[in-house]
């Protein structure tokens, strides 16, 4: 996807937001039991990625402090208020989830994942912020990218064997 665009990365614990249309955002690392965050405004020309890893924050307040992406309330409070400073209402946003695997090498990845999942979920709801689509669950990690012009995601799973494209994330059923 890169061509002649800036390429911005997404490490776990961090966002990344961008109004330039010729930038992409990308995952640095696969996003495994986490979840990727993806936020898109055409009209504002505005796009956001934020990979967190944890649900809550209350439950590592220190933590929270210094790294508020890395968790689902905190980190999705800071990505839509920065999106707001440039003008995008969380209600117009289109917003999209990636993520939420069950990773085998990963002991109790299964349960952090459908906490991680519903975290995010219900953050967006308690925001009035709807779901435009979802690639969520199953046993693979997965790598996004989004550009901010027309606001395209892809989404690859880890393995380079196997490739999906899909210009919506679509709707799949968490295992």
């Amino acid at each position: 996807m890169t061509g002649n665009r800036r390429r911005l990365t997404v490490k776990t614990g961090t966002f990344a937001l961008s109004n330039s249309p010729g930038d992409e955002i990308a995952t640095a690392v696969p996003v495994g039991s986490g979840v990727l965050v993806c936020l898109t405004n055409d009209a504002a020309g505005v796009a956001a990625l934020l990979h967190f890893e944890r649900p809550d924050s209350k439950a590592a307040p220190g933590e929270a402090a210094t790294q508020p992406a890395s968790f689902a309330d905190t980190g999705l409070a800071l990505l839509f208020e920065e999106a707001e400073r440039l003008g995008v209402a969380s209600g117009r946003c289109k917003v999209r989830l990636v993520g939420a695997a069950t990773v085998p090498a990963e002991t109790g990845s299964d349960k952090v994942a459908k906490r991680n999942l519903l975290a995010a979920r219900s953050a967006l709801w308690r925001r009035g912020v709807f779901l435009d689509g979802e690639d969520v669950g199953g046993t693979r990690a997965r790598r996004a990218t989004v550009t901010v012009e027309g606001g395209r995601l892809v989404v690859e799973l880890d393995d380079a064997s196997e490739y999906r494209s899909p210009t919506e994330a679509t709707k799949a059923p968490l295992r």
